[in-house]
């Protein structure tokens, strides 16, 4: 039985924790009312405080945001090789049955489509409906090429800041991968967001420290993922898959975001216009109606 009853009524805002399978204690956050959302953040390895409310969607679910192992709330593993993303499927499972869900409705924003969509190849019976919000798609080889990602941040040219942000930008993607400049990495948060406006400055500003680097370097470390093997199971899922892109986002573009809805057989894409990398912020009655719709109806 689910601890979720129909008749309880949330509070606005309350934390619960919980022992995932190597004895680590992992911490949850819940708020709104409705059916449960259980809510995967991003970073990689970020505490899941950015997600807020979700734009207002849990005025209708229950949201339900999972600070991963050595963020936020959560406990630090002793083993941190289990920062890895597919050791963390044991987590989003040890969450469903705590929470007594039979099927659970799961929303993943950014790196944690990846989580996501390793959780659903492992436990496909459990998912009844996928949202995976500006996902990123290593673990099925989609990630964007730097000629993506700039392409998309050039089309904003033309004015500041995101001039400056673009160059800063360049000059991240051509670092190869490797420890980012903390100077352009912040240069170039305004290409992040559809409107560089105070929210969005806000958000970037509450963002210090929500992020365990060690456990991002881990994340997508050697062995995480087989692509091949992740994309052949894909093919055999049966759950409802909604791929959210921004219009202005380059981390999926709206294009690639079609190609990760392509793997899945009931899977969707949709474009929020004028949106970046953290959708709910840009318009939040937009996100939180589209989300609801597909959560309610699949549609």
């Amino acid at each position: 039985m689910s601890i979720f009853s129909a008749s309880a009524s949330a509070s606005a805002f309350t934390t619960f924790s919980f022992t995932t399978y190597d004895g680590t204690e992992l911490a949850c956050h819940v708020q709104g009312e409705g059916e449960p959302l259980i809510c995967l953040p991003g970073g990689a390895m970020r505490a899941s405080a950015y997600l807020g409310d979700l734009g207002g969607l849990a005025a209708t679910r229950r949201l339900v945001l999972l600070d991963s192992r050595g963020t936020g709330h959560s406990a630090f593993p002793q083993d941190e090789s289990t920062y890895r993303v597919d050791h963390q499927v044991a987590d989003v499972e040890a969450l469903r049955v705590h929470l007594g869900l039979e099927r659970m409705d799961l929303l993943a924003h950014s790196a944690s489509g990846n989580l996501a969509m390793l959780y659903l190849v492992a436990y496909p019976q459990r998912v009844r409906r996928l949202a995976l919000v500006t996902p990123t798609a290593w673990a099925v080889d989609l990630a964007p090429i730097p000629e993506q990602q700039l392409e998309g941040a050039r089309r904003r040219a033309g004015s500041e800041p995101y001039d400056t942000a673009i160059a800063a930008y360049e000059r991240l993607l051509a670092g190869g991968g490797g420890i980012p400049d903390e100077a352009d990495r912040i240069a170039a948060m305004p290409l992040a967001y559809g409107r560089w406006d105070e929210v969005a400055r806000a958000h970037v500003a509450a963002s210090t420290g929500e992020r365990n680097a060690k456990a991002a370097a881990a994340y997508g470390g050697p062995g995480a993922f087989d692509p091949p093997a992740t994309r052949a199971a894909l093919r055999r899922v049966t759950s409802e898959v909604l791929v959210l892109a921004g219009e202005v986002d380059g981390n999926p573009d709206p294009a690639l975001a079609a190609r990760i809805a392509e793997l899945f057989p009931r899977g969707a894409v949709d474009v929020q216009p004028g949106a970046g990398h953290f959708p709910w912020l840009d318009d939040a009655a937009w996100f939180a109606a589209r989300l609801e719709r597909f959560l309610a109806t699949g549609a």
